[in-house]
């Protein structure tokens, strides 16, 4: 794999300087788990800015990870780092109230609930297909480091990238289909 590109040194001292690497996560610190997704979206092909949002999706806490190492009101201090289209996918992604946009997440006009602000939105196209796929690499990650939530939640999950099967590239596809429904071994 190439090196990673100076964005992504920058972004992870930003990320050391606000604590991710002492901060515990499944399968080891916040900060191995960020940079474990930035290599997944890196190995499924994702361009640049969504490699730095997998990198720093967690900046702002997230629906089911509340620990926020900056407040969404420092969003220009993360923009200034990773720029601004891959910290708008990190503000969409963090701002995601689960239960509110996940039953409709495949629906080409789904309304997006923030949960900062409580507004409903839209996003364009190419952003609610960022969505999903940051949403796949992150998830993969924890149910490849974690038994007990892919026993918890890997049906769950299935069920819903089989729902948003055609915002996923093909490699998060098989990723998604490796890691929670995997052939038997005989």
């Amino acid at each position: 794999m190439p090196a990673p590109p100076p964005a992504t040194d920058r972004a992870v001292a930003l990320l050391r300087d606000l604590g991710a690497a002492d901060i515990a996560h499944p399968g080891g610190a916040l900060l191995v788990h960020l940079q474990r997704v930035r290599e997944q979206l890196a190995e499924w092909g994702a361009r640049p800015a969504l490699q730095l949002a997998g990198l720093c999706h967690a900046s702002y806490g997230t629906d089911g990870f509340p620990v926020a190492l900056l407040p969404p009101d420092r969003r220009t201090e993360l923009a200034a780092v990773i720029g601004a289209e891959a910290e708008a996918i990190v503000y969409l992604y963090a701002s995601c109230d689960r239960k509110a946009t996940y039953p409709k997440l495949a629906d080409a006009d789904a309304v997006f609930r923030d949960r900062f602000t409580g507004r409903d939105r839209v996003p364009e196209p190419r952003l609610r297909r960022d969505f999903v796929e940051l949403t796949a690499a992150n998830e993969l990650d924890l149910a490849r480091v974690d038994p007990s939530f892919r026993e918890k939640w890997g049906a769950e999950l299935l069920a819903l990238f089989t729902r948003v099967r055609p915002l996923l590239s093909e490699p998060a596809r098989s990723a998604c289909r490796a890691v929670l429904a995997p052939e038997p071994r005989p």
